[in-house]
């Protein structure tokens, strides 16, 4: 056994889990001795029977699994545990290398597939590269799990007055069964907040659902929200239940309501008056018991003014409204938002990505953010896509972003001559919309020299 294992010290924050399943118990405890030299919690069984239990049990991370044991076959069992636990991770060993094996290893869900004694040193660092990839599985569904809860209160981003007072509206608000008119630019979370009314009342055991009333033609519109009856126009086989109907008992979230034609709003508010609507094709009336959330970024009182929106809808819809204010006016929960998009990203992308630097988040608050908090979840997937260490620096961002706040009437913090010509070749940079030569020509040097300078500005 000379030689069997190189060691690989590496330090950890938390002990995982490893499980070695080997018929052989001689190579198993030397195995198991090793591996707990490096920092796991080791569990050991000799056959599949014993370790189903102890999957059960331990709930390892990584297992050692042999090919060949007295009850079972590894490569089978690798389909069985990954089927019921797919976060851990399995590496096959094996006495006698075989391809088609090891192919078919791999297609069964193996982490990597070795042969005891060609491979012994590959089995520690094997072993943390698969509690890796395990540890970020976890992470990965930690979050997502975040994600699931975000539509709650007490998850929504933020701490600015503003955002803080529409918070508070809408919690008073969510117990009722009230129509809720949700304005804003696009952007601010409208979704969310409809979402955290609805899980906040006493409907959220039941449909949430959602409709975007700018995403579909007059009559598709109508189709979508209030169903139809077969037969009621081509194409229509069978009878289709609405949105309307599938919110039974439950709530309606309508985003860009102020978009819904003009001919579509009475049955609308025939919906918000009775409680009952009827279906395309249909001579029956259906009876609903739902909750109306609607959004919009539009002036519905100007449209009502210039006959765009239903006057008596609108006044249906304005029971109480909430106003979201845009980004550039809760600037203080940028940072937050942007280290919580940070992690996300960092994680989904695989890109350790640990921080921003001050000149990052400077420029994240002068910006305007036109497209409010979608916009800056947008750029900071960008950012750590392309960040080139652990921090999000300047060069992470788009180059409008960059040069965003060259325009401003401040004075320039430094004098250097190279701090001029950076900002200026950004500017012109920006004009041309990254067009290098039309820049080069625009700055009246070589196209070499734009390149050049580009790299030693770090600016490409």
């Amino acid at each position: 056994m000379d030689g069997f294992f190189t060691l690989y010290k590496i330090t950890r924050i938390q002990l995982n889990k490893v499980l070695i399943i080997d018929d052989e118990e001689k190579l198993r405890n030397l195995l198991g001795r090793l591996i707990k030299l490096e920092g796991f919690i080791v569990s050991e069984t000799g056959n599949l029977k014993q370790a189903y239990k102890a999957i059960d049990r331990e709930e390892p991370d990584v297992i050692l699994c042999d090919v060949k044991l007295p009850d079972g076959n590894g490569i089978d069992f690798i389909k069985e545990v990954k089927a019921k636990y797919p976060v851990v991770e399995i590496i096959l060993l094996t006495a006698y290398g075989n391809i088609p094996d090891g192919i078919q290893a791999m297609k069964n869900g193996a982490f990597d597939y070795i042969v005891k004694g060609n491979d012994n040193n590959k089995i520690i660092p094997l072993l943390n590269k698969a509690i890796e990839k395990v540890e970020l599985k976890k992470k990965i569904a930690s979050l997502e799990k975040q994600v699931g809860k975000k539509y709650t209160f007490e998850s929504i981003i933020g701490s600015s007055s503003l955002i803080t007072a529409a918070i508070e509206m809408a919690k008073k608000v969510a117990p009722t069964n009230t129509t809720v008119l949700l304005l804003g630019e696009t952007g601010t979370g409208k979704e969310v907040f409809a979402q955290a009314i609805h899980n906040a009342s006493a409907r959220s055991g039941k449909p949430f659902m959602a409709l975007n009333c700018s995403s579909f033609s007059k009559e598709l519109l109508e189709s979508e929200l209030f169903g139809h009856k077969a037969g009621a126009f081509s194409g229509a086989i069978k009878d289709k239940k609405g949105l309307i109907e599938e919110a039974d008992a439950g709530s309606l979230f309508l985003d860009e309501i102020g978009e819904m034609p003009l001919e579509l709003q009475p049955k609308l508010l025939r919906v918000l008056e009775t409680s009952e609507f009827i279906k395309v094709g249909d001579t029956h009336t259906t009876k609903v018991d739902v909750r109306i959330i609607a959004a919009t970024n539009r002036d519905l009182e100007e449209d009502v003014k210039e006959i765009k929106f239903r006057e008596d809808l609108y006044y249906r819809l304005n029971v109480f409204t909430i106003m979201l204010p845009p980004l550039r006016e809760r600037r203080k929960d940028i940072p937050v938002l942007s280290r919580f998009f940070l992690d996300i990203f960092s994680t989904k992308t695989n890109n350790r990505v640990t921080g921003m630097n001050k000149e990052f988040l400077e420029h994240l608050q002068q910006h305007e953010w036109k497209g409010n908090i979608r916009e800056l979840k947008n750029i900071i997937e960008r950012a750590v896509i392309l960040a080139r260490g652990p921090e999000l620096t300047l060069e992470d961002l788009p180059l409008e972003l960059q040069a965003g706040n060259l325009n401003s009437s401040k004075t320039i913090s430094s004098f250097d001559l190279a701090t001029i010509e950076k900002i200026h070749i950004q500017k012109v940079l920006l004009y041309t919309k990254g067009n290098k030569t039309e820049a080069a020509k625009l700055l009246n040097i070589g196209l070499t020299t734009l390149y050049r300078k580009i790299e030693e500005y770090e600016l490409s």
